[in-house]
Formats: structure tokens, C-alpha cells, sequence
């Protein structure tokens, strides 16, 4: 499963902080967030959780996450 998400992770430490944040938490492939992207999208490839779990996930680091529509 892939998860889009829209953030506000805004700088290049907070986006590796997340990264790592969600790669030592969960069995992901992949995660990325665009900080260049007016949506902040976080992109989670091979989720092993639902939507809502990993948005709590990162709404507990201090960060704004809803699915992307």
C-alpha cells in the first residue's frame, strides 16, 4: 500500500528527522516528503499499517498529516 499524505514539514531537518522517524517505527520501502510542494506530500511506499496509524505517527512527531485527495 502506498500513503500520500499532505504535511507541513517544511525544512530539509525536519523532513530526515521524519524519514528516520517512520523507517525505525514502521516496515516501509520507501519514504519521502517534497518540501517544494505547496502540500508538503509525504509518500510512503509498502505500508504495512492503515492511513489513519500513520498519521497519528506523525501528528505525535508535531507535524500536520491528512491524506492527500
Amino acid at each position: 500500500m502506498i500513503g500520500i499524505f499532505k504535511t507541513n514539514i517544511a525544512t530539509p531537518e525536519e523532513r530526515q528527522l521524519m524519514i528516520r522517524a517512520i523507517h525505525a517505527h514502521f516496515d516501509v520501502s520507501s519514504a519521502y516528503v517534497d518540501i517544494e510542494d505547496c502540500d508538503r506530500v509525504l509518500r510512503v511506499a509498502d505500508m504495512k499499517v492503515d492511513e489513519y496509524t500513520m498519521m497519528d505517527f506523525v501528528r505525535q512527531q508535531g507535524f500536520l498529516c491528512e491524506v492527500l485527495e
